[in-house]
């Protein structure tokens, strides 16, 4: 591959990790992350073809076949141009948690390298993507029975209920998270019930770990009113592609008995729907919900990897799509940030 010569990018003005010199260079990781919308996809196709890449998708939801079109999951064409992992591997009433992926991801990433070529983490979940990085949350294992029994309470009551149970219980943890993250409260609780001790007291991993993979991280983005114009013909795209007929038959498959799955952006305001009269009133709140529902999902993900010091933020608006791939690249090959 030719050696880039860039003049000097400008970035956004992020938090960077202070990398230590080691004796024996790690094996680097590419991990493109960032809102939806931003052309992860494509970017991440053109730089597996680029280096060698094979692409490890880092979200919660693509895993489920037959989740396609609301999750923006990468075409078969796609797929056929780059190999894919971590989509299409469960069926819609299987359970999927992060500590799953964790493991799945790891040798999926080893035999990438055995083949001699580059793991390449594509996705938006910025939980999914820090426990890669830093190793999985401390707490016990799920018990089926303890949380079953919290997902029939979140049913029955709804998340602001459990969510003012948390806030009692573990005050620390629960500013942590959206009184809306229905999975991360019913989890929080499932680890208090189990242990007896709050979320909160639980050992953070290190900020700094020594970890076996050198991970060049990049968040792409465009600025806040471009991304939301982006996110709403987005959404209009997935429509008009059929999102409601695919919402349909994944609930003939199971969607609801997956409390993970029929919460997810999308889904959740589909079924609301579905399950209404379905007028042309609640149609257009439906269309609504669902846009307003994906823009608050961006502003997390914003938040998220603010905190992330392994991240550097790349602009979209700034730069054409070569010249990205360019950047990245040349980081790849140098180890060393250009900036």
């Amino acid at each position: 591959m030719r050696t880039l010569t860039p003049s000097k990018p400008s970035l956004s003005h992020e938090p960077q990790l202070k990398r230590n010199p080691s004796s024996a260079p790690k094996k680097r990781v590419i991990v493109i992350s960032g809102p939806t919308a931003t052309g992860k996809t494509n970017l991440s196709i053109s730089l597996a073809q680029a280096v060698g890449g094979e692409i490890i998708s880092a979200d919660s939801c693509q895993v489920y076949r037959g989740m396609d079109i609301g999750t923006a999951k990468a075409t078969i064409e796609q797929r056929s141009l780059i190999t894919h992992h971590l989509i299409d591997v469960r069926d819609i009433k299987e359970p999927y948690n992060v500590a799953e992926f964790y493991k799945e991801a790891e040798e999926i990433i080893e035999e990438i390298f055995k083949r001699d070529n580059v793991p390449i983490i594509v996705g938006g979940s910025g939980f999914y993507v820090h426990t890669l990085i830093y190793g999985p949350p401390h707490g016990p294992a799920s018990i089926k029975e303890v949380r079953k029994e919290l997902e029939k309470q979140m049913e029955a009551f709804g998340p602001e209920v459990l969510y003012e149970r948390l806030q009692l219980l573990d005050p620390e943890y629960a500013k942590t998270i959206s009184e809306q993250d229905r999975h991360k409260i019913i989890r929080a609780l499932e680890i208090m019930t189990i242990s007896e001790q709050r979320v909160s007291d639980f050992p953070l991993p290190k900020e700094t770990p020594e970890h076996k993979y050198d991970f060049r991280c990049w968040f792409l983005h465009f600025a806040k009113e471009k991304l939301y114009e982006r996110i709403e013909a987005r959404c209009e795209e997935m429509l008009s592609s059929g999102f409601l007929d695919e919402v349909k038959h994944l609930i003939k498959m199971g969607l609801k008995e997956n409390p993970s799955a029929c919460n997810a952006i999308g889904y959740r305001q589909a079924l609301k729907y579905l399950d209404s009269a379905k007028t042309a009133l609640d149609l257009q709140t439906f269309i609504s919900e669902f846009k307003r529902a994906t823009k608050q999902f961006a502003k997390r993900q914003f938040t998220w990897f603010r905190k992330e010091p392994l991240f550097r933020w790349l602009q979209m608006d700034d730069y054409p799509i070569e010249r990205l791939k360019e950047i990245i690249l040349q980081d790849f090959e140098q180890g060393h940030p250009l900036f």
